[in-house]
Protein backbone atom coordinates (compact mmCIF):
# COMPACT_ATOMS: atom_id res chain seq x y z
CA UNK A 1 0.00 0.00 0.00
CA UNK A 2 1.08 3.56 -1.05
CA UNK A 3 2.50 5.89 1.79
CA UNK A 4 0.24 8.44 2.12
CA UNK A 5 1.11 11.44 0.66
CA UNK A 6 3.08 14.45 2.51
CA UNK A 7 4.35 16.33 -0.53
CA UNK A 8 2.60 16.22 -4.28
CA UNK A 9 4.50 18.47 -7.05
CA UNK A 10 1.36 18.29 -9.94
CA UNK A 11 3.59 18.99 -13.68
CA UNK A 12 5.23 22.02 -12.14
CA UNK A 13 7.20 24.33 -14.09
CA UNK A 14 9.73 26.58 -12.69
CA UNK A 15 11.46 29.33 -15.37
CA UNK A 16 13.94 32.21 -14.29
CA UNK A 17 14.60 34.62 -16.70
CA UNK A 18 18.48 34.79 -16.99
CA UNK A 19 19.26 38.32 -19.56
CA UNK A 20 17.19 37.22 -22.81
CA UNK A 21 17.41 33.72 -21.69
CA UNK A 22 14.56 31.56 -20.49
CA UNK A 23 15.64 28.59 -18.20
CA UNK A 24 13.69 26.00 -17.18
CA UNK A 25 15.06 24.79 -14.05
CA UNK A 26 11.86 22.08 -13.51
CA UNK A 27 9.85 21.57 -16.07
CA UNK A 28 6.81 19.79 -16.14
CA UNK A 29 7.55 17.79 -13.33
CA UNK A 30 4.96 15.29 -11.16
CA UNK A 31 6.22 13.64 -7.90
CA UNK A 32 4.99 11.90 -4.64
CA UNK A 33 6.89 12.14 -1.31
CA UNK A 34 4.79 9.92 1.15
CA UNK A 35 4.86 9.81 5.02
CA UNK A 36 8.35 7.75 6.65
CA UNK A 37 10.03 8.03 2.98
CA UNK A 38 13.70 8.05 3.18
CA UNK A 39 14.52 9.58 -0.52
CA UNK A 40 16.91 11.32 -2.68
CA UNK A 41 17.19 13.28 -5.65
CA UNK A 42 20.31 13.48 -7.66
CA UNK A 43 21.56 14.43 -10.33
CA UNK A 44 23.86 16.53 -12.42
CA UNK A 45 24.61 19.99 -11.35
CA UNK A 46 21.98 22.34 -13.17
CA UNK A 47 19.10 19.04 -13.35
CA UNK A 48 16.76 20.81 -10.95
CA UNK A 49 17.31 19.32 -7.30
CA UNK A 50 17.63 22.67 -5.44
CA UNK A 51 14.90 24.44 -7.17
CA UNK A 52 12.49 21.20 -6.42
CA UNK A 53 14.03 21.78 -2.88
CA UNK A 54 12.77 25.55 -3.29
CA UNK A 55 9.52 24.84 -4.17
CA UNK A 56 8.53 22.07 -1.66
CA UNK A 57 9.75 24.42 1.39
CA UNK A 58 7.73 27.03 0.10
CA UNK A 59 11.07 29.16 -0.78
CA UNK A 60 10.01 29.68 -4.33
CA UNK A 61 6.58 29.43 -6.22
CA UNK A 62 6.19 27.35 -9.37
CA UNK A 63 5.46 29.18 -13.06
CA UNK A 64 3.18 26.71 -13.53
CA UNK A 65 1.39 23.50 -12.00
CA UNK A 66 1.21 22.78 -8.24
CA UNK A 67 3.45 22.26 -5.21
CA UNK A 68 1.44 20.53 -2.32
CA UNK A 69 2.05 20.47 1.42
CA UNK A 70 -0.13 18.41 3.27
CA UNK A 71 -3.11 18.73 0.85
CA UNK A 72 -2.57 22.68 0.96
CA UNK A 73 -1.35 24.20 -2.64
CA UNK A 74 1.39 26.95 -1.58
CA UNK A 75 1.34 29.47 -3.94
CA UNK A 76 -2.94 29.81 -3.25
CA UNK A 77 -1.38 31.11 0.58
CA UNK A 78 -0.10 34.33 1.72
CA UNK A 79 3.41 34.83 2.53
CA UNK A 80 2.58 35.17 6.34
CA UNK A 81 1.30 31.82 5.96
CA UNK A 82 3.66 30.05 4.03
CA UNK A 83 6.20 31.03 6.36
CA UNK A 84 3.79 29.19 9.42
CA UNK A 85 3.80 26.09 7.73
CA UNK A 86 7.75 26.54 7.10
CA UNK A 87 8.22 27.11 10.62
CA UNK A 88 5.63 24.05 11.79
CA UNK A 89 5.51 21.73 9.00
CA UNK A 90 9.33 21.73 7.58
CA UNK A 91 12.37 20.79 8.97
CA UNK A 92 15.27 22.23 6.57
CA UNK A 93 18.98 20.53 6.95
CA UNK A 94 22.04 22.30 5.10
CA UNK A 95 25.10 21.38 4.07
CA UNK A 96 26.51 25.02 5.84
CA UNK A 97 24.61 24.45 9.30
CA UNK A 98 23.43 27.53 9.32
CA UNK A 99 23.28 27.69 12.96
CA UNK A 100 23.35 30.68 14.68
CA UNK A 101 26.86 30.97 16.16
CA UNK A 102 26.34 33.16 18.99
CA UNK A 103 23.74 30.61 20.81
CA UNK A 104 24.54 26.98 22.68
CA UNK A 105 23.52 24.00 20.81
CA UNK A 106 20.44 23.80 23.43
CA UNK A 107 19.89 27.28 22.37
CA UNK A 108 19.84 26.70 18.42
CA UNK A 109 17.79 23.68 19.22
CA UNK A 110 15.09 25.25 20.76
CA UNK A 111 14.90 28.79 18.60
CA UNK A 112 11.62 27.93 16.67
CA UNK A 113 10.40 25.98 19.50
CA UNK A 114 10.47 29.77 20.70
CA UNK A 115 9.18 31.37 17.88
CA UNK A 116 5.56 28.44 17.95
CA UNK A 117 4.92 30.01 21.60
CA UNK A 118 5.91 26.70 22.91
CA UNK A 119 6.11 26.85 27.45
CA UNK A 120 9.63 26.57 28.81
CA UNK A 121 8.76 23.62 30.57
CA UNK A 122 7.72 21.75 27.49
CA UNK A 123 10.84 23.44 25.33
CA UNK A 124 13.45 22.19 28.16
CA UNK A 125 11.81 18.87 28.26
CA UNK A 126 11.73 18.12 24.11
CA UNK A 127 15.50 20.01 23.62
CA UNK A 128 17.04 17.76 26.07
CA UNK A 129 15.37 14.69 25.02
CA UNK A 130 16.46 15.33 21.02
CA UNK A 131 19.85 16.27 21.83
CA UNK A 132 19.66 13.17 23.59
CA UNK A 133 18.49 10.82 20.94
CA UNK A 134 21.44 12.80 18.17
CA UNK A 135 24.30 12.21 20.71
CA UNK A 136 24.55 15.38 21.57
CA UNK A 137 24.05 15.00 25.65
CA UNK A 138 26.61 16.67 27.65
CA UNK A 139 27.24 19.22 24.58
CA UNK A 140 24.00 21.21 24.86
CA UNK A 141 26.16 24.56 26.27
CA UNK A 142 28.37 24.79 23.65
CA UNK A 143 28.40 27.06 21.20
CA UNK A 144 28.77 26.20 17.15
CA UNK A 145 32.71 27.18 17.26
CA UNK A 146 32.76 25.00 19.83
CA UNK A 147 31.94 21.98 18.27
CA UNK A 148 33.13 20.08 14.98
CA UNK A 149 31.39 19.89 11.82
CA UNK A 150 29.37 16.83 12.47
CA UNK A 151 28.24 17.80 15.95
CA UNK A 152 27.08 21.49 14.17
CA UNK A 153 24.74 18.72 11.88
CA UNK A 154 23.51 17.18 14.39
CA UNK A 155 22.47 19.71 16.28
CA UNK A 156 20.82 21.30 12.66
CA UNK A 157 19.36 17.82 12.67
CA UNK A 158 17.96 18.16 16.34
CA UNK A 159 16.73 21.68 15.38
CA UNK A 160 14.86 20.25 12.27
CA UNK A 161 13.01 17.49 14.00
CA UNK A 162 12.34 18.81 17.23
CA UNK A 163 8.97 20.55 15.86
CA UNK A 164 7.84 17.29 14.41
CA UNK A 165 7.72 18.67 11.06
CA UNK A 166 5.75 16.56 8.40
CA UNK A 167 9.25 16.32 6.38
CA UNK A 168 12.94 17.20 6.63
CA UNK A 169 14.08 18.61 3.62
CA UNK A 170 18.00 17.87 3.66
CA UNK A 171 20.23 19.48 0.84
CA UNK A 172 23.58 18.12 0.98
CA UNK A 173 23.56 17.21 4.87
CA UNK A 174 27.03 15.41 4.42
CA UNK A 175 28.55 17.40 1.97
CA UNK A 176 31.03 19.59 4.66
CA UNK A 177 31.90 16.25 6.67
CA UNK A 178 34.76 13.32 6.29
CA UNK A 179 33.60 9.88 5.50
CA UNK A 180 33.19 8.36 8.79
CA UNK A 181 31.51 11.71 10.18
CA UNK A 182 29.00 11.23 6.90
CA UNK A 183 28.29 7.74 7.88
CA UNK A 184 27.45 8.31 11.46
CA UNK A 185 24.63 11.10 10.23
CA UNK A 186 23.72 8.93 7.70
CA UNK A 187 23.35 6.11 10.92
CA UNK A 188 21.26 8.95 12.89
CA UNK A 189 18.83 10.01 10.46
CA UNK A 190 18.25 6.33 9.62
CA UNK A 191 17.30 5.62 12.83
CA UNK A 192 15.29 8.47 12.97
CA UNK A 193 13.50 7.40 10.28
CA UNK A 194 12.76 3.81 10.86
CA UNK A 195 12.64 4.09 14.55
CA UNK A 196 10.45 7.57 14.78
CA UNK A 197 8.72 7.67 11.55
CA UNK A 198 10.22 10.83 10.50
CA UNK A 199 10.04 11.68 6.21
CA UNK A 200 13.47 12.89 5.36
CA UNK A 201 13.91 14.39 1.43
CA UNK A 202 17.23 14.60 0.36
CA UNK A 203 19.29 16.73 -2.14
CA UNK A 204 22.78 15.11 -2.83
CA UNK A 205 25.56 14.48 -4.77
CA UNK A 206 26.73 12.09 -2.36
CA UNK A 207 27.02 8.19 -3.57
CA UNK A 208 26.57 7.01 0.20
CA UNK A 209 23.22 8.69 0.51
CA UNK A 210 22.12 7.83 -2.33
CA UNK A 211 23.08 3.93 -1.58
CA UNK A 212 20.84 3.90 1.64
CA UNK A 213 18.19 5.83 0.22
CA UNK A 214 15.07 4.09 0.30
CA UNK A 215 13.84 5.56 -2.75
CA UNK A 216 16.16 7.21 -5.60
CA UNK A 217 14.92 10.03 -7.85
CA UNK A 218 17.15 11.32 -11.08
CA UNK A 219 16.78 14.70 -12.22
CA UNK A 220 17.69 15.55 -15.28
CA UNK A 221 17.25 19.13 -17.42
CA UNK A 222 14.47 19.10 -14.29
CA UNK A 223 12.45 16.37 -14.91
CA UNK A 224 12.77 13.17 -13.70
CA UNK A 225 14.70 10.42 -15.57
CA UNK A 226 13.57 7.30 -12.86
CA UNK A 227 12.10 6.76 -9.76
CA UNK A 228 13.24 3.57 -8.23
CA UNK A 229 12.39 2.00 -5.48
CA UNK A 230 13.98 0.15 -3.15
CA UNK A 231 11.72 -1.36 -0.50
Amino acid sequence: MQNESIVRLEHATKVYQQGKVEVRAVDGLSLNIGKGDFAALCGPSGSGKTTVLNLIGGLDVPTSGRVLLEDQDLATLTRSQVSVIRRDRIGFVFQAYNLIQVMTAYENAEFVLRLQGVSDRECRDRVMAILKEVGLEGLENRRPDEMSGGEQQRVAIARAIVTRPAIVLADEPTANVDSATADALLDLMQRLNQDSGVTFFFSTHDQRVMDRAHRLIRLRDGKVETDEVRR
